[in-house]
């Protein structure tokens, strides 16, 4: 899912025989594996804390997208000395950073469907997985760290390079229009490519999924917020839900109106589980699919 806040790549490489989108390759230690795709909402650590003790280390993948962050740096930095060693730091800087921005990382990682991996606190799943910074960030640099935890940089160079080096020809051609420079042949870019390119590793096998039922709570965090970005009003109605339970097992009912305009109704066991029955339906008038 692709939010309003949630901008696409600018950098949009071309992938083809000839210069293939690179597989994933795997991890092979589980208790990597599983770490690298563990936010720290899963566990709910507090954030506070100076240093984890010896015996219970913090479980999330936080130190792994710490690690991956320099790796990618590092890679991404000596890939362009090779492609263009003649760039000067000022805009070898320019188009590292529209390298491993934000947008470009969430673009990888959907196409290497890492987001759908992850595990979150249930609550928090659905705000959390519609974030560019879970969908780019946490996911792709967390499993960098990871596989260089492993594999050191022999076993993440040769993948970054066959796959950065399509994104670092489009942001150096950005970077160069910039600085109104004229454009150079296309096929010179190419040769550049062909030459930094080392070989890939083999194909990662399919990933098994999890048969579980996706979770359905966390559809009022989401609407709250996407509602709070726009400035706009809510207001919640409840209404007799006499005769829908029991006394024990009461059924609230609930109307969500949006600056005076019915966006949803809902109806569960407690006025909370109601309001997201609504923020659901009200998450679909807003064109967001969750």
């Amino acid at each position: 899912m692709l939010l309003s806040d949630s901008p696409p790549s600018i950098l949009h490489p071309v992938f083809n025989a000839n210069q293939p989108f690179p597989p994933l390759p795997d991890i092979n230690k589980e208790s990597i594996r599983t770490q690298v795709f563990t936010h720290r909402s899963y566990y709910g650590r507090p954030n506070h804390v100076f240093e984890d003790h010896p015996q219970d280390p913090s479980p999330d993948n936080e130190k792994y997208e710490h690690l991956g962050d320099t790796v990618l740096g590092l890679v991404v930095t000596k890939l362009l000395l090779e492609m263009y060693p003649n760039l000067r730091v000022g805009p070898s800087t320019k188009i590292r950073a529209l390298v491993v921005g934000n947008s470009t990382l969430a673009d990888i990682s959907r196409m290497y469907d890492l987001p759908a991996r992850l595990r979150l606190h249930p609550a928090q799943a659905i705000t959390l997985r519609a974030s560019v910074n879970i969908q780019g960030t946490s996911t792709n640099k967390s499993y960098v760290g990871g596989l260089y935890l492993e594999q050191d940089l022999p076993g993440v160079q040769p993948w970054l390079k066959a796959l950065f080096t399509p994104y670092a020809i489009e942001a150096y051609k950005r970077v160069r229009e910039q600085h109104r420079l004229p454009p150079l042949p296309t096929t010179e870019l190419e040769l550049v490519a062909r030459d930094s390119v080392l070989s890939s590793p083999p194909p990662s096998p399919p990933h098994p999924r999890s048969s579980a039922t996706p979770t359905t709570i966390g559809h009022l965090a989401l609407f709250n917020q996407q509602l709070q970005k726009a400035n706009r009003i809510v207001e919640w109605i409840y209404s007799d839900g006499t005769g829908e339970g029991t006394k024990t097992t009461p059924i609230w009912i609930v109307k969500c109106e949006v600056d005076g305009e019915v966006y949803g109704r809902g109806q569960g066991g407690t006025k909370k589980a109601a309001r997201n029955e609504a923020a659901k339906e009200g998450l679909k008038k807003m064109g967001i699919e969750v």
